[in-house]
Order: C-alpha cells, then sequence, then structure tokens
C-alpha cells in the first residue's frame, strides 16, 4: 500500500499496525499513532529511546511496508555539509576551467547542478518517487549541522550556495534518531513529532522475538525474555539490546544443551558486550539461580 499525506484518510492506526507486523515489526499504539500524524501533519518523526530498541528498524519496516525509497544519513562527530547534501566534483570543474579556457562564456557553467555530486539529504528531496529519509544518531553531529537541516525539516527546502534552492519533489517521510548523546535544539525539536522508544515490556518483547524466529519454542522464548528483563535492570555499562534478545534465543535455540541455563552461559557473548557486565550479570544472575 502506498500512502501520502493526501491519502491519510484512507488507513487508520489498525492498518498500519498490521502492516508493520507483516514486516515483522511489532508496533504498539503510540508507535502507530505517531507514524500515522506524520503523514496527516506532514511532519518529521524525531525518535529518541536507549540503543538497539528498533529505531533504525523502524524507518526501514517504513519505507518498505510503504513501497517507499529507503535513503538513510549515518550521522557521526565531524560529519559534515558536504557529506550530507553534496559538494562540488573539483576535478570535473578544472578539467572544464582547462577546456575552457580560452572561453570565457562557458566559465560559469561549472557551477551547474553537472559538477554537483549529490549526497543522500538532496537524493531524498529530489527523488520522483515518495520515499524514506532516515537521519541516524544525530545527536551525534554538532551542532551547525542540526542547524542547517532546519531549513529542510521545516520549509522542505535546501539552500546550496552558488546552486540555489531545491524544492522537495516528492511525499518525503523524514526520521530522526538520537540516543540523547546530547541535547538537540529547540528549533528542530519543534518542527518534529517526538515519540521515546523504551525497551519493551515482557509480553511485547515476547512478541517481537516470536516475529523474528516464528519456530522458536515458545518456553525458550519466555526464560529467555524474562532474563533479559531481569539483566536490564542490574548497573550495566550496555543493556541487551532487543537484537540481543532475539540472538540470544536463536542461540540458545540451537546449542543442543539440554540445561538451557548452561546455554545462555555460554553464549552470554551474545547479548551481553563488556567484560564488566558479564562478570556482573553471571555472579548476580546466573550464581544465584
Amino acid at each position: 500500500m502506498k500512502v501520502n499525506t493526501l491519502q491519510v484518510e484512507n488507513i487508520s492506526i489498525k492498518d498500519i499496525d498490521k502492516m508493520l507486523l507483516d514486516a515483522s515489526y511489532v508496533s504498539n499504539n503510540e508507535i502507530s499513532t505517531t507514524l500515522y500524524l506524520s503523514f496527516l501533519l506532514g511532519k518529521p518523526m524525531l525518535i529518541e529511546g536507549p540503543p538497539g530498541v528498533g529505531k533504525t528498524e523502524l524507518a526501514k519496516v517504513i519505507a518498505k511496508s510503504f513501497d517507499r525509497d529507503f535513503f538513510r544519513i549515518q550521522c557521526y562527530e565531524g560529519i559534515t555539509f558536504e557529506q550530507i547534501v553534496g559538494e562540488w566534483n573539483y576535478q570535473k570543474q578544472l578539467l572544464h576551467l582547462e577546456a575552457a579556457k580560452n572561453d570565457s562564456k562557458n566559465v560559469d557553467e561549472i557551477f551547474d547542478d553537472d559538477f554537483f555530486i549529490r549526497r543522500p539529504l538532496l537524493n531524498a528531496f529530489l527523488n520522483e518517487k515518495d520515499s524514506v529519509l532516515l537521519i541516524d544518531e544525530i545527536d551525534k553531529a554538532d551542532e551547525e549541522v542540526e542547524s542547517f537541516l532546519l531549513q529542510a525539516l521545516g520549509e522542505k527546502e535546501i539552500t546550496i550556495n552558488d546552486l540555489g534552492t531545491f524544492y522537495l519533489k516528492n511525499d518525503l517521510i523524514v526520521i530522526l534518531t538520537s540516543n540523547s548523546q546530547r541535547s538537540l535544539l529547540d528549533e528542530t525539536k519543534d518542527r518534529c513529532l517526538f515519540l521515546y522508544i523504551p525497551y519493551p515490556t515482557i509480553e511485547r518483547e515476547i512478541e517481537i522475538v516470536k516475529s523474528k524466529l516464528p519456530d522458536a519454542e515458545d518456553e525458550t522464548v519466555s526464560y529467555v525474555v524474562n532474563l533479559i528483563h531481569n539483566i536490564r535492570n542490574l548497573n550495566l555499562m550496555k543493556k541487551p539490546s532487543v537484537r540481543g534478545t532475539v540472538d540470544w534465543v536463536k542461540s540458545v535455540s540451537n546449542m543442543g544443551t539440554r540445561n538451557i541455563n548452561d546455554s545462555l552461559k555460554d553464549s552470554i557473548g551474545v547479548a551481553i558486550k563488556t567484560e564488566s557486565d558479564k562478570k556482573r550479570v553471571i555472579k548476580d544472575i546466573f550464581d544465584k539461580r
């Protein structure tokens, strides 16, 4: 199903639940409602929450479920305007200048679109097909980069020096994710619908695992998910992600050891990612069982 802001009246929140579930993403009312409102209002979604709760996956699943092209900007410390929007092809410009040195009329052509290398933001804006743009971990980019994005998020246009202003050509859903490493600008928050995705409840996490591993035994899934929730209550450097839960269930389901605790302990590195956390989990969880 293809949905845009003009057709949102033809789809319900329950329809969104089902479409996401068909793509193996277990939603909840808050997630599906926020996505519905994003379609309705044509506003970006800002998704915060701890690492590993499915923020990035949600953006990918939305693109798949609603038959949209997918573009991604992976933010990191030091990312620049050029890496997000695009940059001039200096080598091509120099070659053109050399060829045109006896024809001054052609010199200004080096600032045409043909000499500009497009990056994900501009590609997503100019794509003819409706699209999803994921700006992943925006909190890792500095405020200058975040400030530049305000025009795209609010006015749905991008201005590039010497090239002009580009306007959005498709019904674009923009999704920003943040792990809250720094506080985002108020102007960014004001332009977005806010969604916080915490670690799932036991019931929802069981559903998530079953959607990924439909052949896993119910008893094994329930046991591992409950164990994971006990582990997350510990004071750890890195709490296990939902992805870690899925991988742990898959691991113990295929190890063939009769004692599930032995299998879990032997494969603990699937879900627990630091040595200090591993020692704490073994001491506070496994040694007390």
